[in-house]
């Protein structure tokens, strides 16, 4: 659909500008620009729809946001072509990705290139045709009759907590709570998510949910289907591939379901009045975009859910300290279960480096599988029931801590994470670059650093010779397993890739833990015991034999946590931390990472707001370095405004070496 020539145009009748985001991601262009809509193409360039303009001489790809009826510019020029006329940007997205780059120092083309699938003509066609209102337009089943209007579904599961009947009651009556959830172990999490939508759509609203991986996502997707009949979900992940993907994607934009649910790339779905938000395990890195601006889908969701007042929803079998802070500030309520529920429902959890098990065993401390764990894995294979281990992933960074007992290795300066000594060098601090010289263990008084991983591998082929006459699967990066029969055999299997045992396991082994507390990490004790509870939550309760063994010293808060299955107890305990430390989310945080002179340059040409304090700089990648600012909560929105002016102003100069802005990075150091 292309206008005529210049020469023959005139402007349309009614609202003849359109304001048009054009895809030039520079941040001195980041704003909207007016062009004037020839009349023959008045009706198909209405906001939201794709479209062709001219910008510098070159054409470019854009999306209407608006026609208005003037504009400031004394000589718009005309829209040179309108790519389709579906409104594949709806305007409460516009409005979210405008938010959500204010927030992350980016820009609206950014972010709207991750909020809109790339354009699949065929799929388009297909859908846009009279014929394509047939079930197999949207790859969706022929839709069941919705539930009765206003009529709260049968709590089931969610009986076990307190507020659960609560906030079911809640959202059936179109009202907007939010709540922060810690799952039980063995929790059917996908049932209780299908209930809270099926809930919110008895109200007429609809419900957005975003998992980490595909294979929570077909979990959650068999769930709705059985709770709210087939064709009431659509599906919506990168790994669909471009067709079935923006297929999905236009099928939500045209309202053919209620309920959009999918991975990270769902975050941006459109959906018609959106009545509940949530993310399940909002503390897996696979939910952070690793496009920029770098948005996070939990902050994303939480600003639809502000901005559209929607009812939110974040679950997980532990607790994140950016969960911890809603709670905290009362934006959203936690839902637990009763301590006699929860006792009911655990595993008994063991570990193996507490004082009666050191007596027993002395080379407990030190032993990749102490006798414990020998034990508990023999027990549980003589019974007929299967055993799952959990060993670290390969990949992780390099992670530094004494030689002699383990214990993490600090800054003693700003408590950051010591990188590996090496060709005779003592240790650096990864964050603010001193060298910790006279470095000795806070713990033991040592001077040895070590660094290492165990793979899953390595531990299938011990364990197969351990236990002779067991079958030994692995599930990790080449191969991530579903489910596993009931039976005796040995699941070896990486975090977040353990696979769900027809009954339960008898027993989890939590293996290497040193090597995920000791990650030269911010979240890592965090990131530990999710990973842990992830896996001991797939345990059979204590009282049908299921048994935990930890390989770790006992004292530890994640151990604690994870043995009173407390997950509320350590968030708090992890924020109250990171308040004193001043570390993210107490605090806002942003990364500036280029070369030198580029960074040294960008910074002097922002205006940091009042409290801003720098911090670094760090070696990063070749010979690039990183410089983190930080600000207190109040001043965020300032130091992303300083920020982009200044990346801006950058752009403008076409300066020519890149940085990369970051806001709240998912990793600090």
């Amino acid at each position: 659909m292309t206008g005529g020539s210049s020469d023959d145009r005139r402007p349309a009748d009614g609202s003849p500008v359109a304001r048009v985001c054009v895809d030039v991601p520079l941040p001195h262009l980041d704003r909207p620009f007016d062009y004037l809509v020839p009349s023959d193409l008045a009706a198909d360039a209405i906001p939201g729809a794709r479209v062709k303009v001219r910008f510098a001489g070159q054409l470019v790809d854009g999306w209407v946001l608006e026609r208005v009826d003037r504009s400031d510019h004394p000589k718009p020029v005309y829209l040179t072509k309108v790519v389709s006329p579906a409104p594949v940007l709806a305007p409460e997205v516009a409005r979210l990705a405008r938010a959500v780059a204010d927030r992350y120092a980016g820009s609206l083309a950014d972010v709207l290139r991750l909020a809109v699938p790339p354009r699949h003509a065929r799929v388009e066609k297909e859908v846009l045709t009279p014929a394509a209102e047939s079930p197999t337009a949207t790859d969706a089943p022929p839709a069941t009759e919705p539930p009765p209007a206003g009529q709260a579904p049968d709590p089931g599961g969610w009986r076990d907590y307190p507020a659960g009947a609560a906030l079911l009651r809640a959202l059936a009556e179109g009202r907007a709570p939010r709540a922060v959830w810690s799952a039980l172990p063995g929790e059917d999490w996908a049932a209780r998510y299908a209930t809270a939508v099926a809930a919110t759509v008895a109200a007429g609203r609809g419900a957005l949910v975003v998992v980490a991986d595909g294979r929570d996502l077909d979990r959650l997707a068999a769930a709705l289907t059985a709770t709210l009949g087939a064709g009431r979900h659509v599906c919506l992940s990168a790994a669909l591939g471009p067709a079935r993907r923006y297929r999905a994607f236009l099928a939500a934009r045209r309202s053919a379901a209620p309920v959009v649910i999918g991975t990270r790339a769902a975050m941006f779905a459109p959906v018609a009045r959106l009545g509940l938000v949530a993310i399940w395990d909002d503390g897996d890195d696979l939910h952070a975009e690793p496009r920029a601006p770098y948005p996070h889908a939990r902050e994303v969701l939480l600003t639809r859910a502000q901005l559209d007042d929607a009812a939110a929803l974040v679950g997980g079998y532990a607790r994140t300290a950016e969960a911890q802070l809603l709670v905290e500030t009362g934006w959203a309520r936690e839902v637990i279960a009763d301590r006699a529920v929860l006792r009911a429902r655990t595993p008994a959890v063991a570990p193996t480096g507490d004082d009666p098990q050191l007596a027993r065993d002395p080379g407990a401390a030190t032993a990749r599988l102490p006798s414990l764990a020998w034990t508990a894995a023999r027990e549980a294979l003589r019974a007929e029931l299967p055993v799952l281990v959990q060993v670290p992933r390969r990949g992780y960074l390099p992670s530094v801590a004494c030689d002699d007992c383990r214990t993490p290795a600090r800054c003693p300066h700003c408590a950051g994470p010591l990188a590996l000594p090496s060709a005779g060098r003592p240790p650096a601090c990864r964050w603010c670059g001193r060298v910790a010289a006279a470095y000795a263990c806070p713990q033991c008084r040592g001077r040895r650093l070590r660094a290492s991983v165990t793979g899953a591998r390595r531990t299938a082929e011990e364990l197969g010779r351990a236990f002779p006459g067991v079958s030994v699967r692995t599930s990790g990066r080449e191969e991530v397993l579903a489910d596993v029969p009931g039976g005796a055999g040995l699941v070896i299997a990486t975090p977040g890739a353990e696979p769900v045992a027809e009954g339960g396991y008898g027993a989890v082994l939590l293996l290497d833990t040193w090597a995920m507390l000791t990650r030269a990490d911010l979240r890592a004790g965090e990131e530990a015991l999710r990973r842990w509870a992830a896996a001991a939550a797939l345990a059979r309760p204590a009282a049908a034999g299921g048994r935990v063994v930890v390989v770790a010293d006992g004292a530890l808060a994640p151990v604690q946590a994870l043995l009173r299955w407390d997950p509320g107890w350590f968030a708090a305990r992890e924020l109250a931390e990171r308040r004193e430390l001043g570390f993210p989310p107490a605090v806002r945080m942003a990364s500036v990472t280029g070369l030198p002179v580029a960074v040294a340059d960008l910074l002097a040409q922002a205006r940091l707001p009042d409290g801003a304090e720098l911090l670094g700089p760090v070696p990063a990648d070749g010979e690039r370095e990183r410089m983190l600012v930080r600000v207190p909560r109040t001043r965020a929105a300032a130091l992303a405004e300083a920020l982009h002016a200044a990346a801006g102003v950058r752009t403008a100069r076409k300066a020519a070496d890149p940085v990369r802005l970051q806001v709240d990075p998912l990793a600090l150091f």
